[in-house]
């Protein structure tokens, strides 16, 4: 008798009963912002602002309600430059301040250094338009204004100090005022003296240019003498002078500022007013008329040269006749400006000096600033000076 096969079952798959459903419970390392305490216009920040928890820092900041008005980040345990810049620009798009935002003990410093480089990123591309042109033209115009404002603040501070040292003359820097003015003054005599006279004798041949057509040539003496005395003189050296001297002020203390060594003159108890900036104004000051005088001679020279081999007047008749038109007045009104444009060069190149962030880059912007603001000073002042002068009769 055959026994029967025996039933093959199939293996049962093994099911895990699933038993009792368990709950993560957030990490307590996870960033989170709650909106709950006595002060409804704040949110309480903690767990780990970091790199790793980058995502979760979004999702907590996206949470927080819009009647939140500060921050308290006292609790976070801990806090890196991302999560810096993560509240920072919390902060701009929320409006908020920023610095009433609370923050531990252990992480002021890093959020200083950080608050403070957070505007350094690439400026977005020009924009083009009447609107953007419109924007530009009046962030410039509200930049010089506050240039204008700093050169008058720096200027008051300046005239204080030399009446306190005019009180007490044994702060005056006497060695070091000599020294700028050899620098400004002599070493700057040869080139102010051949460029005005070779400024003269330009002068002399354009007038003569016109003047022949009308058998006046002679009256190139007057012009000359006169343009030189009044404008020339004084227009021409101030410029050099300007692009001379205001940059190299602005250089030298720019130097001394990005190497620190205008921070060690205040921790040693010096004024960096008096020991840098009044002995450069004070030579300058000095100096300017004398090389305004030197720069008129020249160029009368220049114009007695081309009189007396270009256009045939011998140089006994030149003097006689510059000698017969010439008048004080004339010598004066040019030399009565000589001393304000010192003033203004002078205060342009060592303010620039002063405002020097501390990088090469900053040194460069500042001198080239300190050039086109001193060179457009003197040219204002020059020209309202003439209508002034103009309309007094002198």
């Amino acid at each position: 008798m055959q026994s029967a096969p025996a039933l093959t079952l199939p293996t049962p798959r093994c099911v895990s009963s699933p038993g009792p459903m368990t709950v993560t419970a957030p990490d307590a390392h996870t960033p989170t912002a709650s909106h709950e305490g006595d002060t409804p216009d704040q949110a309480r920040l903690s767990g780990r602002w970091t790199l790793r928890q980058a995502a979760a820092i979004s999702e907590a900041l996206t949470g927080v309600p819009e009647s939140v008005r500060s921050l308290d980040v006292r609790h976070v345990e801990r806090l890196d430059s991302l999560g810096v810049l993560q509240l920072i620009r919390f902060a701009r798009r929320r409006d908020l301040p920023f610095e009433d935002f609370e923050f531990d003990e252990r992480h002021r410093a890093l959020v200083a250094a950080i608050e403070d480089v957070a505007d350094d990123r690439p400026k977005r591309k020009r924009e083009f338009g009447l609107a953007a042109a419109l924007g530009r033209l009046g962030a410039a115009v509200v930049e010089n204004w506050k240039e204008v404002l700093a050169l008058v603040a720096f200027f008051g501070e300046v005239l204080a100090k030399l009446v306190r040292m005019a009180r007490d003359p044994r702060r005056f820097r006497m060695t070091s005022t000599v020294h700028h003015m050899e620098q400004v003054g002599l070493d700057a005599v040869p080139l102010v003296a051949l460029l005005c006279f070779l400024v003269g004798a330009v002068v002399a041949f354009l007038g003569s240019t016109i003047l022949k057509d009308f058998g006046a040539v002679i009256f190139v003496v007057e012009l000359v003498s006169i343009a030189f005395l009044r404008e020339f003189g004084v227009l021409l050296t101030a410029i050099l002078l300007a692009g001379r001297t205001a940059s190299a002020f602005t250089a030298q203390i720019g130097a001394m500022v990005s190497r620190e060594e205008v921070d060690a003159i205040r921790t040693l108890g010096l004024d960096p007013v008096e020991l840098l900036v009044i002995p450069r104004v004070v030579a300058l000051v000095v100096m300017l008329p004398l090389l305004t005088f030197v720069a008129m001679v020249a160029g009368l020279l220049g114009g007695l040269t081309v009189g007396a081999y270009g256009l045939d007047i011998p140089p006994q008749a030149y003097l006689a006749r510059m000698q017969e038109t010439m008048e004080l007045r004339h010598f004066l009104v040019g030399m009565v400006k000589a001393p304000v444009f010192a003033l203004v060069i002078s205060l342009i190149g060592c303010l620039e000096g002063m405002q020097v962030k501390g990088t090469a880059q900053s040194v460069g912007e500042r001198t080239t600033s300190s050039v086109v603001q001193a060179i457009s000073l003197v040219i204002i002042i020059d020209a309202f000076a003439a209508i002034w002068f103009m309309e007094m009769d002198w």
